[in-house]
């Protein structure tokens, strides 16, 4: 069996990343994603279009999905044929993150929907025409997962990822002292170590 697996990044990552899970999955042709755009309508066909094409050559495919990519990865592939999925930091709950935002800068839903886009002092636009389509196309994610999550997350609240994990049926392992962002060297340690006790 031809065995595919798909890593979809993070903001601000790149396909390249893919490199470093290779060793860990000896049974599968690893692809890197490296989608263009930051909008879930406009990542959902690029990621498609990918998974379209790895389809055509492969007989199973799971997917790797980091932060946000989690989020990009649910929303274009939720009614797709997936073995398995990996999930490192991921956004659950994209609707509750972006109410969460507008809550930090003081921003009501009016507000952003009379000016359609907001800046925010952390860089970060607020768009309204992004939260009426995370409402309006709710994730439904039926994929067997297994997902690492930090406890000093500052994106999703452990009460998310657990609702999440619980909803979907999916494994949930937990940095206590780990960051959205592994990358320290403790904390890439604690990542290998999960992927090695998860991957069979």
């Amino acid at each position: 069996m031809k065995k595919a697996l798909i890593y979809i990044h993070g903001k601000g990552g790149n396909a390249e990343e893919a490199e470093y899970y290779k060793p860990f999955f000896n049974e599968y042709d690893v692809f890197g994603l490296d989608y263009k755009t930051d909008t879930p309508w406009e990542t959902r066909e690029e990621i498609l279009a990918e998974y379209e094409t790895v389809h055509k050559k492969y007989d199973s495919i799971s997917i790797i999905a980091n932060s946000i990519g989690a989020y990009f990865a649910m929303n274009a592939l939720s009614d797709k044929k997936l073995e398995r999925a990996f999930f490192i930091s991921p956004i659950v709950n994209m609707e509750k993150l972006i109410t969460d935002i507008m809550l930090w800068t003081n921003v009501t839903e009016q507000e952003l929907k009379d000016k359609q886009e907001i800046e925010t002092s952390f860089g970060e636009t607020l768009s309204w025409k992004y939260l009426c389509y995370v409402r309006e196309n709710p994730v439904v994610w039926n994929t067997v997962t297994d997902i690492l999550y930090a406890g000093n997350d500052n994106l999703t609240s452990l009460e998310t990822i657990t609702k999440f994990a619980k909803e979907t049926n999916s494994s949930l392992k937990i940095m206590e002292d780990g960051e959205h962002w592994f990358h320290t060297k403790e904390q890439l340690a604690f990542l290998d170590n999960w992927l090695i006790s998860i991957i069979k």
